[in-house]
């Protein structure tokens, strides 16, 4: 016989049963994502003279970032007095302190290589160099560090040949970028790689979540430059923007920001897009102007 005690118990009870019943049928949905959630950098190499004459320092040049409204900064690695060697802690952990300070993220690191040079002690010592400079970046916290192809000087062997030996190498430093949790960024850069199809062909070939594109918009030199950007927006980890395009022959011309914008807008892009100045002039002058210009068309 059923009591008012227990009428009264399971009443009590009803909505906890309820709400747990409805919890474990109906899973909450998982928020959308705000598209072109962008993040903005500045690249030091924009501040290239500034830095190697001791002029301007990277605690300088992020306190320009935070007053620019820049979320990060891209700091290189041959900027570093101690390069190629690594730096120490102290300077690591002091420059993590100084982003934190001014609520920046160091989103992203680069190096110098050549993987297309047919000299094997040369590759693998620029290999070296990558490992050891991946663990700076994990340690900055840097998600992704910037490699190139190098130039072909050599007449010895042909463009298929090189890509083989290119694609290993990607592959052995995508394996230490997994061990430092880091991704390993191709920037494309008018050196061996010149159209889109010959870069996709070589992240397709790596074929690795720890190789990715820094997808540089100064550097296809292309009769339209524009299309092969939107090619590349897929695979891109990250954006560089430059003041200028390049013609079929390199010749470089002036860049259409907002339609770069738009075109990164249009990819549904969620990262980091950098700002790197090549001019004569007052750097920080351009960059604030470049970067008006790029948000403008958003």
């Amino acid at each position: 016989m059923k009591t008012r005690r227990h009428f009264l118990k399971t009443a009590a009870l009803t909505p906890l049963l309820l709400t747990a019943n409805k919890l474990l049928a109906f899973p909450k949905e998982k928020p959308t994502i705000q598209r072109n959630r962008l993040q903005y950098s500045v690249n030091a190499y924009s501040f290239n003279t500034e830095l190697r004459s001791g002029e301007m320092s990277f605690f300088d040049m992020m306190e320009f970032c935070a007053e620019l409204g820049m979320d990060a900064v891209d700091l290189t690695g041959y900027y570093f007095s101690s390069y190629p060697e690594t730096p120490s802690n102290k300077e690591l952990f002091a420059l993590k302190r100084k982003a934190l300070d001014l609520g920046l993220d160091i989103a992203w690191t680069g190096v110098r290589n050549n993987f297309v040079t047919p000299n094997i002690s040369s590759r693998n010592a620029d290999k070296a160099l990558i490992k050891d400079w991946l663990e700076v970046s994990s340690k900055l916290g840097a998600t992704i560090m910037r490699v190139f192809t190098g130039k072909n000087k050599s007449k010895d062997f042909t463009k298929n040949d090189i890509k083989e030996w290119l694609v290993s190498d990607y592959k052995t430093c995508a394996k230490y970028g997994e061990e430092h949790g880091v991704i390993v960024g191709l920037q494309n850069h008018d050196e061996f790689l010149f159209t889109s199809d010959e870069i996709i062909d070589i992240i397709k070939r790596v074929n690795s979540d720890w190789f990715g594109l820094v997808l540089d918009c100064g550097s296809l030199p292309s009769e339209d430059p524009y299309e092969e950007m939107k090619k590349l927006a897929p695979y891109a980890n990250y954006w560089f923007v430059k003041e200028h395009v390049k013609t079929k022959d390199s010749t470089k011309v002036p860049a259409d920001l907002k339609r770069i914008a738009k075109i990164i807008q249009d990819s549904n892009f969620q990262g980091y897009v950098s700002f790197e100045s090549l001019q004569e002039g007052n750097t920080k002058a351009i960059l604030k102007d470049m970067f008006s210009t790029f948000k403008s068309a958003l």
